[in-house]
């Protein structure tokens, strides 16, 4: 078992670490208090060529195939160079749910439609499942399609849309064949200036504020055949199998992020001086550091063991769960202790300890909450 991570793969990640300090955290406290997204900072990164990982050479990608190694640990390196949670998960999101599930699920004509738009940075893309009552049972949707000459009627709502204000392409999952359950949902290309389409405005919330989040509406919405994502049916399969990429890859920038706190923390305790020490001498703190350290390192062996078990194209839906469960909760755990270390300091906004946490707190729901990871482990082990 050979852990060494080739050393052009490490320079890329600190390629990428060194291209988000320099551009993109600038004006990040004011559009994280004013919830706004930066279509500039997306366009920077489009054209350092992040959204080219998610894609083979023939659509503008990087390699003939993507390299989820080098996706994952260019996000990492992300992560830790930007503190933008925010625009972390909106790459990720269209990374690993929309761009790779076209990769593998849609026609050439599709494939050429759409990938270039989204890796160029010129189109953005949403994915949309969730429900008001259909969240964690989310094959219980109530969204519909109807068979008709040419296509599809849709009609629905969906719920908590990660860039669905400003989305120019909508991969969204409804029931085409109600009386089947699961097996009628079927996935469906929408773009935005489709008859019968509209989105929210923008949707306030505890953290991720830089990412906007909405509804969509479908009212008699006509969508041609074309414009399907696999066949009537195949939306189940395809949920299933995106959430494995979803999974693997949606949180690597936390774990970028998990690093960059951990070594802020340390540098924050030796210097902070208490009863004639530093804090850092304190065994309660020092205590704390540990923890982070362990936790980053653990998160850290069990999302390379889920890229690794993808790029030997085994399922994964198992690992994904449990480094859903880890890494999200992991990160949590992580700012709770860097708040702690900061004390009144980390409570203020100045140091960006206390938005870590409120973005932190979004990762054990997104992607499946917490909850539903450990049902999805406890199948897998027997139960």
């Amino acid at each position: 078992m050979d852990f060494t991570i080739p050393q052009p793969l490490l320079d890329y990640r600190q390629e990428v670490v060194d291209f988000a300090k320099e551009l993109l955290d600038d004006d990040l406290v004011i559009r994280e208090r004013t919830s706004t997204f930066s279509r500039l900072a997306w366009q920077k990164c489009a054209d350092f060529g992040l959204l080219r990982l998610a894609a083979p050479k023939a659509y503008g990608g990087f390699d003939d195939e993507v390299d989820i190694f080098k996706a994952v640990l260019a996000m990492e390196g992300f992560g830790y160079g930007c503190r933008d949670n925010g625009l972390a998960l909106g790459l990720n999101a269209q990374m690993w749910t929309i761009q790779m599930t076209l990769v593998h699920h849609a026609t050439e004509t599709q494939k050429a439609r759409y990938l270039p738009k989204l890796i160029s940075g010129e189109w953005l893309a949403a994915h949309a499942l969730t429900e008001a009552e259909a969240g964690s049972d989310i094959y219980k949707m109530q969204s519909r399609a109807e068979k008709v000459d040419g296509g599809f009627i849709l009609n629905g709502h969906k719920r908590l849309v990660g860039m669905a204000p400003l989305a120019d392409l909508i991969i969204v999952f409804v029931n085409a064949r109600p009386a089947m359950g699961s097996f009628g949902i079927t996935g469906f290309l929408l773009e935005r200036d489709m008859e019968g389409l509209s989105t929210s405005d923008n949707q306030e919330k505890m953290g991720l504020r830089t990412h906007p989040f909405g509804e969509i509406f479908m009212e008699d919405c006509f969508v041609p055949n074309s414009h399907m994502l696999g066949g009537v049916g195949a939306g189940f399969g395809i949920c299933n199998h995106s959430l494995e990429y979803d999974r693997c890859g949606i949180l690597s920038s936390h774990l970028g992020a998990m690093e960059r706190q951990l070594e802020e923390a340390i540098a924050f305790a030796k210097q902070r001086k208490q009863y004639g020490q530093s804090i850092s001498q304190f065994q309660s703190v020092s205590n704390r550091i540990a923890e982070m350290k362990v936790r980053l390192e653990t998160a850290r062996l069990l999302l390379y063991k889920l890229v690794w078990l993808k790029q030997q194209d085994q399922p994964a839906m198992l690992e994904a769960s449990m480094l859903k469960l880890l890494l999200s909760e992991h990160f949590v755990d992580s700012s709770m202790d860097a708040i702690r270390i900061y004390g009144g300091n980390g409570y203020l906004p100045d140091y960006g300890v206390e938005r870590d946490l409120r973005d932190a707190v979004g990762g054990i729901l997104y992607a499946g909450t917490s909850d539903i990871q450990r049902n999805i482990i406890a199948k897998f082990s027997g139960l």
